[in-house]
């Protein structure tokens, strides 16, 4: 028997395939002459029709007819699987604890948290005044409130200073504009405060009657005003505090930790600016900080008797430094942390006695106690090879107490407090997993892998105990590589479905984040943008290598610009992979890039380039997954998206599919997956997603030949 499963093994992929899946007719598209003129670069793009929903809106039917009959297809290709994923969607369940509560915060003289219910999709906002042991009140039932939507996404809880109104913002289409609501707690009674397309946050001043918020254009969904509106008054005529004209910039704003202050933020990729007002003077006037410099990004840290300012300026990894209050140019500037080349400075993280460093070193993240009266600092220590460390929950200024959350691939989300002035560190609650799991069955590695150019590529590593490196075990490689976002090391309770039958994962830290240091993002986008596909492509290499898998049972998964990378190293090297998964992928970056129209475009343009810009023009085209199909094999597809996705538009993703088909040579399956009610997050309940994440897991285990 052994040696007839080696024989199978080494048949053919298309005989396989054959075998695995039903012989039903894949959709074939429509194509439509589309002229693209740019640079003196003619560029047919055929499927250019399928933007028709977005820009026409619903009375346009093709394309969400294209869009069923790619689900009808997909659902028919792995019909077979239903009841497998319906026991993989009920054994990831099964791990969660469905009655559960966070670990409480205090502020302002309230405890807050949020609980779950057994058989409930969403959660309980709560708090208690005082003490833990005082009487519980509900400020916001999510569960009834989501009733009757298909999408329901509440954000932003904001309590104002007299702890008696509650803000909050509600999506109930997912395409992240938000509507605002306020609660009178006293009387329970909420109003609709008639202020849509926000971010869904509102900030409180002083006075408990004023508030401030981000408005977003309705069309692009960029952040363009920040506006006061007094309650009671009349929306239409909020006042606008502050308007970006910089079409590159998102913008935001908050208020400080220690209540003095109302921040207003500007950010493009490169560069950035703060605006600040005296949370007491509402109707006042907000002053610059420092007027946005080109390449220079900050942020601003207020304390009761100085700012402290986390930056880029002469510093490639950022640094701090400190200005008086009265007093906030960039002249008035003097370290407070020095620029260090191996350690890139993340944040701060403030306290009335102390603060807390945010850093990473070798690409670990990591945490520094700093005592603001003698200047001793201390390092936080953790013994895994690799993990995620970070601060979480710390809302109050006046306290010596400081919360942090840890986890790794084998340790499960926990949440420690530490005293900061005796280091007495304290477990206050460890996600718990049902059904006995035991980290001691599971083994983590970190290793390095080299990329063509010599540079060390991070790998983090998680298997079962009993895996053997002979290139026999199907293994799925992840990485996200872009905005400078480091993808961490975190547990995952529906991972162990994976690894529980044999599969390897690994997370490959390429360039793009910033797990090693402000060059590792550098030299990750715009002009050196193919590094990070390289890199995911060498660390596959050096999987297969090093005897953890090999092609015909390697699997490579994205979202969003991590499906740009899936995209492109589908078209780079499609013979390392038997499987790609690629969730909402911008795989169209030419096209979106040159349609200001079309939600964020302009704010990318630090990221990939301005393809007004014939060089960089040119060079995205090099690497669009779009662009560069060509008539050749390509590895078995899943490919998903959102109908309402308001980040990568769904046409990215079906004119991608569509091109597939026509070109492809091979006889491996490509899968288009549209959710209709769903946007860039996919579900919003907090089991909903799990039958997604079945159905990736059953791709792979049917590629595979694992039916249980």
């Amino acid at each position: 028997m052994k040696n007839l499963y080696l024989g199978l093994l080494i048949m053919s992929a298309s005989t396989i395939q054959s075998q695995k899946f039903p012989d039903l007719k894949a959709p074939v598209a429509e194509k439509k002459e589309h002229i693209r003129t740019i640079h003196g670069d003619k560029v047919n793009d055929p499927y250019y029709w399928m933007i028709d929903y977005f820009k026409k809106g619903k009375d346009s039917t093709k394309v969400v007819d294209y869009l069923k009959a790619e689900n009808s297809y997909w659902e028919g290709m792995m019909k077979d699987t239903e009841p497998f994923r319906e026991k993989l969607f009920q054994e990831m369940k099964a791990r969660i604890k469905e009655k559960d509560e966070s670990v409480p915060s205090f502020k302002n003289g309230y405890y807050y948290y949020t609980r779950t219910e057994t058989g409930k999709q969403y959660f309980k906002y709560c708090r208690k005044k005082g003490n833990l042991n005082a009487p519980e009140e509900i400020l916001l039932d999510i569960d009834q409130l989501a009733e009757g939507h298909p999408y329901y996404s509440a954000a932003g809880f904001s309590i104002s200073t007299d702890n008696t109104k509650l803000i909050y913002g509600v999506d109930d289409v997912s395409r992240r504009q938000y509507k605002l609501f306020l609660k009178d707690l006293s009387t329970g009674k909420t109003t609709d405060l008639s202020i849509k397309n926000t971010e869904g946050e509102a900030v409180w001043a002083n006075d408990n009657k004023t508030i401030y918020y981000t408005e977003n254009n309705p069309v692009t969904l960029l952040s363009e005003k920040i506006k006061r509106h007094t309650l009671g008054t009349d929306p239409a005529k909020d006042v606008v505090v502050y308007e970006e004209k910089d079409k590159s910039n998102y913008i935001g704003v908050g208020k400080s930790k220690n209540e003095k202050f109302i921040m207003i933020y500007s950010a493009a990729t490169t560069s950035s600016e703060t605006r600040y007002l005296n949370a007491d003077d509402p109707n006042g006037t907000f002053k610059i900080f420092q007027p946005r410099i080109k390449d220079v990004l900050y942020d601003v840290t207020p304390l009761e008797d100085k700012f402290l300012i986390t930056t880029n300026k002469d510093a490639l990894n950022f640094k701090v430094v400190e200005t008086p209050l009265d007093k906030t140019g960039v002249e008035n500037w003097k370290d407070f942390i020095p620029h260090r080349k191996e350690v890139l400075m993340q944040g701060i993280s403030e306290f009335k006695n102390y603060l807390v460093f945010s850093e990473r070193q070798n690409g670990l993240s990591q945490l520094v106690i700093y005592d603001r009266k003698t200047g001793k600092k201390e390092f936080l220590k953790f013994d895994e090879p690799t993990y995620t460390v970070s601060p979480a929950g710390n809302p109050e200024y006046n306290t010596d107490n400081f919360r942090f959350g840890y986890t790794s691939l084998i340790t499960p989300s926990s949440q420690f407090e530490q005293d900061l002035k005796t280091g007495k560190r304290t477990l206050l609650k460890q996600q718990e997993v049902l059904g006995g799991y035991n980290k001691e069955n599971y083994v983590t590695e970190r290793l390095f892998a080299t990329a063509k150019d010599g540079t060390k590529i991070p790998l983090s590593i998680v298997y079962k105990k009993g895996f053997k490196k002979d290139g026999n075990s199907p293994l799925l490689l992840y990485a996200y590589g872009s905005y400078g976002s480091s993808s961490n090391a975190a547990f995952s309770s529906p991972r162990l479905s994976l690894l529980d039958r044999g599969f390897v994962y690994v997370m490959a830290h390429i360039r793009g984040g910033q797990e090693m240091g402000r060059q590792w993002y550098e030299d990750g986008k715009m002009m050196k943008k193919k590094n990070t596909f390289t890199d995911f492509i060498d660390a596959g290499e050096y999987l297969v290598k090093e005897k953890y898998t090999s092609p015909k049972h390697m699997y490579a998964q994205g979202g969003s610009a991590g499906g740009l990378l899936m995209g492109a190293i589908a078209n780079m090297s499609p013979n390392l992979w038997n499987g790609v998964i690629a969730h909402v992928p911008f795989v169209d970056v030419v096209n979106t890039m040159l349609d200001e129209s079309i939600p964020l475009t302009t704010n990318e343009y630090d990221e990939w380039g301005n393809p007004n810009n014939k060089e960089a023009y040119f060079y995205m085209k090099s690497y669009s997954p779009y662009e560069n199909v060509e008539k050749k094999n390509y590895p078995n597809l899943l490919v998903t998206t959102g109908l309402h996705d308001s980040q990568v538009q769904y046409f990215e993703p079906a004119k991608w599919v569509a091109k597939l088909r026509d070109m492809k040579t091979d006889k491996n399956v490509l899968f288009l997956k549209t959710d209709m009610a769903y946007g860039h997050g996919g579900a919003s309940g907090r089991f909903d997603y799990l039958k997604d994440t079945s159905l990736v897991y059953a791709f792979m285990f049917k590629l595979e030949g694992i039916n249980q």
